[in-house]
Formats: C-alpha cells, sequence, structure tokens
C-alpha cells in the first residue's frame, strides 16, 4: 500500500507496532486533517469513521498526489534544458538558473553559524590562537562533501532521507533513527536558542533575563509560519538578511581587532596540532556535521521542481546546487575565521583565555577593544541574534521533515511548527531557569550539549552514506567507488574523533560503580546500533544471515 493523505504507515498488524504512542499520533493526525481521506477499494470499511483515514490506496495514480518535502504550489520552477538534448549533452551554464536554484545551500549554511559553532570559533581561538584555521578550513570542507550528498539524495530520489530510514530499516530501527534525529535536533535548538537568548540579554543591556528571551525567541516559529505563506523564495530572502546580517556584524570586529595577515595566512596554510589544543580542534570538527542539518538539506533541494525520472534536470539541478552550496559554505568559513581571528589577536595567550563562553564574550571584547562609534559589544550581539534566530527557524524547519518523513505524518504546517518548537522550548526554558546563574554553569551545558549532538553525528551519515551507494534508491546517480571510500573514510574520520571527544568527557564525568554501569550498558547498546547500521550499509548483515541459513538450516 502506499500512503497517502494525512497518515502515518498503514495500520500495524504486528503488537510491537500497535502502540499507544503510535495510535496517538495517528489520532493527532486525524483530527487535524481537513476534508476526507482516500479509502482503499481492497480493504473493507473500519466500524471506526476516523479509522479510515488511515487507510491507504494501492493505487499508482495516487502516488503522485503524495507530496513530500513541498507541495506542487510551493515549488519553485526552473527552466529546464531543451526536450531534445540528449542525456549525454550538458547544457550550457546560466547566471538565471544559478539564480533560481540559489536558497537551500545557503539555508543549509546556517547550521554552520549557529550560536554553538560560534562559541567553538571564539574558544579555538582564544585557546589555540591562528593554529586551527587549517582544520577549520578542511572541516568546512568535509561538511561541504557529506552535505552534497544529502542534495544528490534529494534530487535523485525526490524524496528527503527521513523518508528513505522509514523505507529502508525495520521499526525498531527508524523508530531508533527517528528518536536520535529528534535528540539532536532538541540539544542543537538548546543551544541556538540560548544563543539568542544571550543576545538579547547583551542588546537589552541585562533588562531582559535569560528566560525572557527564550520567550521571545520562541515565538520566532510564528516568523516562520508567517514568511512561508508568501512562498519558498521569500523566506530564503530573510535568511540572506540574516546571513548578511552576521557577516557584517563580525567583519566589522574583525577590522576592529586588525589581526594578523601573516599569522592567519600560516594558520590556514600549515596544520598545526599539539595536546593542548586538541580538545579545541576536536571540537572544530564536531561543530561543522549537525545530524539535523543532513536530514534538512536532503528535503530543502526538492524546493525547486525537478523531475527525477529526466536524468538531464537532475544533473543539471545538481551542478548548480554544488556551485551555490561551495559559494555559502565559502561565505560561512570566512564568517567562522573572522570570529577565531578576533579571539585569537585579542585573547590568544592571556589567562583569561580559557575562561571565555558565549555568555561572557561580550564582556571580554568590550574590555579588550573598548568602545567607538559602536561598541564592540553590540556589534557581537547583533551577529550573535543573528546567528541564533536564522539556526532556530531552520531547527524548526528542520524538525518538521524530520517528523513528517519518519512518521509519515502530515499535519498543518502551523500545528507541525507548534509542535516542534514545543520540544525544544519546554526543555530551554527550564534550561533558562536553572542554569542562569553563573557563566560556569551554561558552559558546563554547553559541553554536556555538544556531546549529545557528537553521539548522533553516526545516525544520520551512516544512513545517508548507505542510501547513495544504493542503485536500486538512487539509479544513475549512485556515487562510484571511489567517492564511496572517500565518503566512508571521512565519516569514519569524523566517528573517531567524536569518540575521542565522548571517552575525554566521560573519564572526567562518569563517576562511581553504579553511573559507570549505566553509562557502560548505554555505551554497549550505542556500539551495536552503529555496528549494526554499517554491517546493512555493506550489505554484510544479509550475507552473514545467508551464510548461516546456508550452514544451519
Amino acid at each position: 500500500m502506499t500512503p497517502v493523505d494525512i497518515s502515518l504507515p498503514p495500520l500495524p498488524s504486528s503488537p510491537d507496532e500497535n502502540c499507544f504512542f503510535f495510535s496517538f499520533l495517528r489520532s493527532l493526525a486525524a483530527a487535524a486533517s481537513v476534508g476526507d481521506s482516500l479509502r482503499s477499494p481492497s480493504m473493507p470499511s473500519p466500524s471506526d469513521e476516523e479509522a479510515s483515514t488511515l487507510l491507504s490506496s494501492s493505487s499508482p495514480e495516487l502516488e503522485d498526489d503524495e507530496e513530500k518535502a513541498y507541495e506542487s504550489s510551493e515549488k519553485i520552477i526552473v527552466p529546464g534544458a531543451d526536450d531534445e538534448e540528449r542525456d549525454g549533452d550538458a547544457p550550457s551554464f546560466s547566471w538565471r538558473k544559478l539564480w533560481l536554484f540559489t536558497g537551500p545551500g545557503f539555508l543549509m549554511s546556517i547550521a554552520f553559524l549557529d550560536p554553538g559553532n560560534l562559541e567553538g570559533d571564539l574558544q579555538a581561538g582564544a585557546i589555540a590562537g591562528y593554529s586551527l584555521l587549517w582544520l577549520l578550513m578542511w572541516a568546512t570542507m568535509m561538511g561541504l562533501l557529506i552535505q552534497m550528498l544529502s542534495a544528490r539524495l534529494g534530487v535523485a530520489t525526490g524524496r528527503h532521507l527521513a523518508e528513505h530510514c522509514r523505507e529502508e530499516y525495520p521499526l525498531w530501527a527508524r523508530v531508533s533513527l527517528w528518536v536520535m534525529a529528534e535528540l539532536a535536533l532538541i540539544g542543537a535548538d538548546i543551544q541556538e536558542v540560548i544563543g539568542s537568548a544571550i543576545a538579547i540579554k547583551i542588546l537589552s543591556r541585562g533588562v531582559l533575563p535569560l528566560w525572557s528571551g527564550v520567550v521571545i525567541t520562541a515565538l520566532d516559529c510564528f516568523i516562520f509560519l508567517f514568511l512561508e505563506n508568501y512562498g519558498v523564495r521569500k523566506l530564503e530572502a530573510f535568511f540572506a538578511v540574516l546571513i548578511s546580517t552576521m557577516a557584517v556584524s563580525f567583519a566589522w570586529m574583525f577590522g576592529e581587532a586588525k589581526p594578523s595577515g601573516r599569522e592567519l595566512l600560516i594558520g590556514i596554510l600549515v596544520p598545526k596540532l599539539n595536546s593542548r589544543t586538541i580538545r579545541q580542534a576536536v571540537g572544530v570538527v564536531g561543530c561543522v556535521i549537525m545530524p539535523h542539518n543532513v536530514y534538512l538539506h536532503s528535503a530543502l533541494v526538492q524546493s525547486r521542481k525537478v523531475d527525477p525520472n529526466k536524468k538531464n534536470r537532475v544533473q543539471e539541478a545538481l551542478h548548480y546546487y554544488t556551485i551555490e552550496s561551495t559559494i555559502a559554505l565559502i561565505v560561512s568559513f570566512m564568517i567562522n575565521l573572522f570570529v577565531t581571528t578576533v579571539f585569537a589577536k585579542g585573547f590568544y595567550g592571556s589567562k583569561e583565555a580559557g575562561a571565555i563562553g558565549l555568555e561572557n564574550a561580550g564582556q571580554y571584547l568590550e574590555q579588550k577593544y573598548g568602545g567607538g562609534l559602536l561598541p564592540i559589544l553590540y556589534i557581537w550581539g547583533i551577529g550573535l541574534l543573528a546567528a541564533g534566530q536564522s539556526s532556530t527557524i531552520t531547527g524548526t524547519y528542520a524538525g518538521q521533515f524530520i517528523m513528517g518523513g519518519f512518521l509519515n505524518l502530515r499535519l498543518k504546517k502551523w500545528l507541525r511548527a507548534l509542535i516542534t518548537r514545543s520540544f525544544a522550548i519546554v526543555p530551554t526554558m527550564i534550561v533558562a531557569l536553572f542554569f542562569d546563574t553563573s557563566d560556569a554553569a551554561l558552559d558546563v551545558l554547553n559541553e554536556w550539549l555538544n556531546v549529545l549532538q557528537s553521539v548522533q553525528i553516526p545516525f544520520a551519515l551512516i544512513p545517508l552514506l548507505t542510501l547513495v551507494s544504493k542503485e536500486q534508491v538512487m539509479g544513475n546517480f549512485k556515487i562510484g567507488h571511489l567517492t564511496r571510500v572517500l565518503t566512508w573514510v571521512v565519516a569514519a574520520l569524523l566517528i573517531i574523533i567524536n569518540a575521542y571527544l565522548l571517552l575525554n568527557f566521560f573519564s572526567s564525568e562518569v563517576n562511581g560503580p553504579l553511573f559507570g554501569s549505566i553509562v557502560s550498558l548505554i555505551l554497549a547498546l550505542y556500539i551495536g546500533f552503529v555496528s549494526y547500521l554499517i554491517l546493512r550499509g555493506f550489505d554484510l548483515l544479509d550475507q552473514f544471515v545467508s551464510i548461516i541459513h546456508k550452514r544451519f538450516l
């Protein structure tokens, strides 16, 4: 059966699937629906009228009616290659087409600029100076590779990563992946909302406390819904303004600080790493790959109308998305570089270098660089606010795609945004009330949230690499052997780096036999699930089961 309308996957036939949670979500979807649902002629009519909305039709004609990330009316039409062109012909470059395809990559790049990344930048600069700029550049390049695979999946198949995971994995695995994606999103959103709240506190000179900044930031989902009603391009233009605000603010700070051009160039071109800066190095790499962003980009690219059955159109879209995403991440790299170098110039080697965090960075900047026409404290606050607001709205966007894709839950936009926002705002409000006591408390919280983000990375990367390597999923656009090896090496490197972060963190935080036993059990389950995803990705699991079956049965 092919699910349509607002339904989740067909009603469960096994006891494992017939749980209260899924029943509740189905009831929620049915309550929010408008209009009658389609029934399958081959299915008997249920006695409960509400249950009829959960039925699915096996008619292939209905597959085109089930929209994924965007409705047909929302998609931007890009004039394609001439129908007479053969598949092997490459269409000529067009600035107009590049402009029409520009948007998804810049929304994706915001995850490289969220408050968590800015905190990693300022700490890397203050503690390691210019020495980690090379790593920032290479980490951004790795991020570009991963994001282009995400875009490739979305364009070539017309479906985003969460939808593919729903069909690729058994129930227990896809539910686990969904929970992990939601946890990653919540962790990222808490950092982003707190970052916005800190910026509001700075700009109000402390009149508005942290919790009130959280409330103000919580309302950004209504800005998102308002702009979305005016079309995708209006929403993209709004994000372009926020990115421009960040670029101008942090470039202004860069000009005020006047960092050494020679040391900056050496930092980018000459790799340096030592035991004193290893933690900041891990933080730089760990902040770049955001799990929810991998899901997000595969959905964003579907805002342009591209027929996945036409090879020329798919090739053309991938060509322009590659250019657009590269430009977007160059911009994000420059913004991160500005922040890192400002703090490298001002605080590297100073006694306060290890004490600087997102909460007190503005005060340290003001003490170091003073006032001026526009005090640097306010410049920092404006840039931080733009980073926080843009990332929280894209987080809401990502949450809608993740929820809708994994659960096939089709709700009205306002309801989906409200549910997605509530997932993060409720814990964030608790955080704001209990952690608004000292800078140290927020720094400890940020460390825990970074760990939460790190443990989720394999659950986005491994499914993505598995799917883009499958011919039955990607068809002619399956990645080649060399690209597959390269991407798995990058994924392994990222997983190893984050494993180091986790080992370093838990070795210092885990105390006592009871806590140690709980952490060990969770770690064993974690490693087991990651191993399952890897084995399935290389088809080793099926081969193993086949060997066992032939040998013993």
